[in-house]
């Protein structure tokens, strides 16, 4: 598990820097684009290829390739386990090549149709943002067939435990999108709004590129060569048997992420923007060490699966959630807390104004209570697909879906965006919940009491700190006149002091795991003074 631990450094280092360029990348947007039609538009379209992509690449995809592809190495079969990476791959271009041409020509012509062949000046305000969504949508579907296929082969570098390159991904992404919409919108590439946004989307489809070449790369080196092959064998078989399910499960949750973006494409020109940059930083401890330990755990906890040591899988997927608990519990409360600041600090300049804060903290507060229980969906979910077992979450994802859309239905009449904010959390809860019941009652190693005293050491010091952000924020705020530079500077005192004081009580408290964590900082420092 130390090994593990230390991979996990790795990957949540290179995600670290993939979700600061991915702030850097919406501070841009929002400062070009502000919270107009345009930019919701463009959120709208890029969620259709990223929702295919979790479709088919990296959700159910991975979920089945990995555990098959541990099973080919664990036979001491490298080139087997590489000839079933290369007939995955040719079968998902096909199949993606397909989905694309197909999507392009019915996002081009259906849209217009519906709208009796209008301009863009010629509809209702909520008909012309979805057509500029469908515009955009058509350019941006080729993204698809890339990062599909770099899915496939980060899966293939996770298993062969290789894990900084398939983590970098995205930030190849976002340094071409930075870079395409910063030369258009400050080195005169484009003079015009819809110039500019065509150049941002020119970014996305760069940037999927690299994505792609970058772990095939690296794949390369570890003796892999590219073929072409649509032959089928027992392996692709039983990928193919795994993907089945996961991917219904997944289509329901395409179907329901594309409602809530319509409904909220639909109620103003600012809601889906709002909720896309509310979800963006939610995401940041996700990303940063959530994924991390999900992507290091999920092929350990496949291994002892496929193994049949149940004992090590329960010990190892607790020291996962632990982990998780110990980072996603005080990232939401100090979101919550700082929610304006922070929304100050990093999107208020530009088309972006103090009126588009204000309207976006209680979205982000609101966002911030389900921190928890996505961050802690995403480490069950590998669980299950550890043990090949794909259909159990795919009912979870039908019973989130129907909680999703019921109450974005009944809360968003009354109060708008924070109502599909509202939904969307309480969804969460009920996902996590169903999922980590039926896994308890599977196998009693994995059930939640076992961490029941951990959770309580972790909300007494997350209470605490909460209480040490909100007094230093509010003396921060009558020592400091609010602006930018006084901003950010609270915030890195605020952030430093709980964090500090968060991780001097959980040692206080000896939260298990401790002295592991405490032997790994010991041999890096070691390491760096060897280096030295």
């Amino acid at each position: 598990m130390s090994k593990s631990f230390l991979n996990i450094g790795v990957v949540a280092g290179a995600t670290l820097a993939s979700r600061c360029l991915g702030l850097v990348r919406d501070a841009l947007v929002t400062a070009v684009f502000g919270l107009e039609a345009l930019a919701s538009a463009f959120y709208t379209a890029f969620t259709l290829p990223n929702l295919f992509r979790r479709l088919l690449g990296e959700g159910a995809l991975t979920a089945a390739l990995v555990p098959t592809l541990q099973q080919e190495i664990r036979a001491a079969q490298r080139e087997a386990a590489f000839l079933l990476v290369n007939r995955v791959a040719s079968w998902l271009l096909v199949v993606t090549g397909g989905i694309v041409a197909g999507g392009m020509l019915v996002l081009a012509v259906v849209p217009r149709w519906l709208a009796g062949g209008g301009r863009w000046t010629e509809v209702a305000p909520a008909l012309e943002r979805w057509l500029v969504a469908a515009d955009l949508a058509v350019i941006l579907f080729p993204y698809l067939v890339c990062i599909c296929l770099a899915a496939v082969f980060s899966a293939a570098l996770q298993t062969l435990n290789r894990f900084l390159e398939p983590a970098l991904s995205p930030v190849w992404l976002n340094l071409a999108m930075i870079g395409c919409l910063a030369g258009a919108a400050y080195g005169g590439w484009a003079a015009s709004p819809e110039g500019r946004m065509l150049w941002l989307c020119a970014g996305t489809l760069l940037g999927g590129l690299l994505q792609l070449v970058v772990p095939a790369l690296a794949l390369r080196r570890e003796g892999w060569r590219p073929r072409f092959g649509l032959g089928v064998d027992d392996g692709l078989r039983q990928i193919l048997r795994l993907m089945a399910p996961t991917v219904f499960g997944s289509a329901i949750h395409l179907i329901n992420i594309s409602v809530s973006r319509l409904v909220g494409l639909s109620l103003n020109d600012s809601a889906v923007a709002i909720l896309n940059l509310a979800t963006r930083l939610m995401e940041l401890p996700i990303g940063v060490f959530t994924l991390a330990v999900s992507t290091v755990v999920f092929p350990l906890i496949a291994r002892q699966a496929a193994a049949g040591e149940w004992d090590a899988f329960a010990a190892s997927y607790r020291k996962g959630m632990r982990l998780i608990l110990v980072i996603n519990l005080p990232a939401a409360a100090g979101l919550a807390l700082l929610a304006e600041p922070i929304v100050r600090v990093l999107f208020q300049r530009g088309q972006f104004g103090p009126a588009d804060t204000a309207a976006m903290r209680p979205v982000l507060a609101i966002f911030a209570a389900g921190l928890p229980f996505l961050a802690f969906t995403t480490l069950v979910l590998r669980a299950f697909y550890a043990e090949k077992d794909t259909a159990t979450p795919v009912r979870a994802a039908a019973l989130s879906f129907i909680v999703n859309l019921g109450l974005s239905l009944i809360l968003m009449g009354r109060w708008g965006t924070l109502g599909l904010a509202v939904a969307s959390n309480l969804a969460l809860a009920v996902q996590a919940v169903h999922l980590q019941a039926i896994l308890a009652r599977r196998r009693p190693g994995l059930a939640f009491h076992h961490l029941r005293r951990d959770l309580g050491k972790i909300l007494f010091a997350t209470a605490a700190m909460a209480g040490v952000v909100r007094a230093t924020h509010l003396v921060w705020q009558r020592l400091a006149p609010a602006g930018l530079v006084t901003d950010a500077v609270g915030l890195a005192v605020t952030i430093g002091l709980a964090a500090g004081f968060y991780v001097a009580l959980l040692w206080v408290l000896r939260l298990e795991g401790r002295e592991e964590l405490a032997a790994i900082g010991q041999r890096l420092r070691e390491r760096i003074g060897g280096r030295r």
